[in-house]
């Protein structure tokens, strides 16, 4: 089927276990699991192919899963959120959820006994979790105020799911696109702002004009403990309607012949770099059927990236968005049954989640938003959070994740509080952590990126952080570079402090009042 994949025996592990048996079999083996336990279960189903329906062992804690969802365009309903906490609610202390930067929740302290009522009732309110895990095309992004926007260019949200309804029969499991060579991360841009982050993803949309409006393409961007690289331009323009069928071309021409050898040169940039950017272009077109039109000579990505925390008025008369500050993104059971109850009282029923691990209520009415500002919820995730606080990502960390080398969220909102203690700041400052080289908190696109590692310090083996500074996101964006190595955690917070005082205009709130 692929150009590197000759005989079983050169394969790799994760090959082996694809051509043994596809991952989403386990769909009609959910039942059958759930009675024998999750000790007794075949260790490659547990382990692995699970994550074909979006579940996933967790070593560090064994016998509670991690569980992700597909959430096209990062939109759920109030009744979808409701349904996930009542899952939760039954694991108490065990149970959480994390938003993450794709606009996706994962759910933890899952067991594996309640997948098949957790299934049904999932499919009772339209969730799925197909294909969220391994080897298959993730969570699709698009503008988290798509169709709220005075100032869009195009709400991404019917692309998004057309996207996924054709890579995942409509949720159902497409096992046309279960056997990538790795994963594969799709965006598609709406605004001015690049608020998806498309630089990162192995497939992007970003606006441009050029016989009406559409995309110019940008392909081949990813992180990974080997290698980082921002997307390039595929020199092709499309318009909406080509979308899809672009999508699925250029998927195609990566599942027959991305790389499977080594599974840390996997990803579709390795294919590009092998075939160059013109060989693979052609490719793409004999997929498609068709030449694909040159890129308009520029997009539309020439704003500063918004957040989205805060009170903004909607295009639609008398409606506003107000978008929550959710601290590293962690949530339980109360906060998403209290996030559901205010979309219900002040909105539509509708939530939405962004890419910073926030989320926005959408349609309030300006009657209502006084009395909106005033529940207590928003006392913990404020409209109004401080400057290091409300730019603040992070990955899972080594509480649930046996990838991390370090202990991520905790730390993450310690630091910024004793940051913001100590300095007067005039501007947010993006400070992204990641427990390991696998990058999924993005220290590339931060301000200031933090990545865990080990250190030595006076014959200890300690946790630490190595420093990246200088990603830039919205328009000219770029991937930042380590600036240094091995700083130990315990000493990290002075070090912080010394960088935004030289490069972001802080300063010690002491000094501040003497000189005032």
């Amino acid at each position: 089927m692929t150009d590197t994949t000759t005989t079983t025996n050169s394969l790799n592990k994760f090959e082996k276990l694809k051509a043994e048996k596809d991952g989403l079999t386990v769909k009609g083996e959910i039942e059958k699991f759930a009675n024998l336990g999750w000790e007794a279960m075949d260790e490659t189903d547990r382990d692995h192919r699970l994550k074909w329906m979006g579940v996933f062992f967790r070593p560090v804690t064994p016998g509670k899963f991690m569980m992700r969802l597909r959430m096209p365009n990062g939109i759920l309903t109030s009744n979808q959120i409701l349904v996930l906490a009542e899952v939760l609610q039954r694991y108490g202390d065990d149970g959480s959820a994390d938003i993450t930067t794709r606009q996706n929740l994962q759910l933890r302290g899952i067991r594996i006994e309640d997948l098949p009522d957790i299934f049904n009732r999932f499919n009772a309110v339209g969730l799925t979790t197909v294909q969220s895990g391994m080897d298959n095309v993730r969570n699709i992004t698009g503008d988290p105020v798509a169709g709220l926007d005075a100032d869009e260019l195009y709400d991404t949200r019917d692309l998004v799911q057309q996207i996924q309804d054709m890579l995942t029969n409509k949720g159902e499991g497409n096992a046309e696109f279960t056997n990538l060579p790795r994963k594969f991360n799709i965006a598609i841009a709406g605004g001015r702002d690049n608020s998806v982050h498309a630089e990162i993803n192995d497939l992007a949309f970003v606006p441009a004009f050029k016989e009406g409006f559409g995309f110019n393409v940008l392909v081949g961007g990813f992180f990974s403990a080997k290698r980082c690289e921002a997307a390039i331009p595929l020199n092709a323009w499309v318009t909406p309607e080509e979308v899809v069928a672009l999508c699925r071309a250029i998927i195609e021409v990566y599942r027959d012949h991305g790389l499977r050898a080594n599974r840390q040169k996997a990803r579709l940039m390795w294919l590009i770099d092998e075939w160059g950017i013109v060989k693979f272009r052609t490719e793409v077109e004999k997929r498609l059927g068709k030449s694909l039109l040159p890129a308009a000579a520029k997009d539309e990505i020439d704003w500063e990236k918004r957040d989205h925390i805060g009170i903004y008025k909607q295009k639609q008369p008398g409606l506003n968005y107000v978008g929550l500050h959710i601290p590293v993104g962690r949530l339980y059971a109360e906060d998403m049954l209290a996030i559901a109850r205010l979309a219900e009282v002040y909105g539509s029923g509708e939530i939405r989640f962004t890419v910073e691990q926030n989320i926005i209520i959408p349609n309030i009415p300006h009657s209502r938003l006084e009395t909106f500002l005033t529940e207590p919820l928003l006392e913990r995730f404020s409209v109004h959070p401080g400057l290091l606080a409300r730019s603040l990502v992070s990955c899972t960390g080594a509480q649930f994740c046996n990838f991390a080398l370090i202990e991520t969220k905790n730390r993450a909102l310690a630091t910024v509080k004793a940051l913001e203690a100590e300095l007067i700041l005039t501007r947010p400052v993006r400070i992204h952590w990641t427990g390991c080289p696998n990058s999924c908190g993005q220290p590339q696109v931060a301000d200031i990126g933090l990545m865990g590692t080990k250190v030595r310090k006076n014959g200890k083996t300690l946790e630490g952080v190595d420093i990246y500074m200088g990603g830039k996101v919205g328009k000219d964006a770029h991937l930042g570079t380590c600036v240094t190595k091995s700083v130990p955690c315990e000493d990290l917070q002075p070090v912080l402090q010394e960088l935004l005082i030289a490069h972001f205009g802080a300063k010690l709130r002491q000094e501040a009042l003497v000189s005032s």
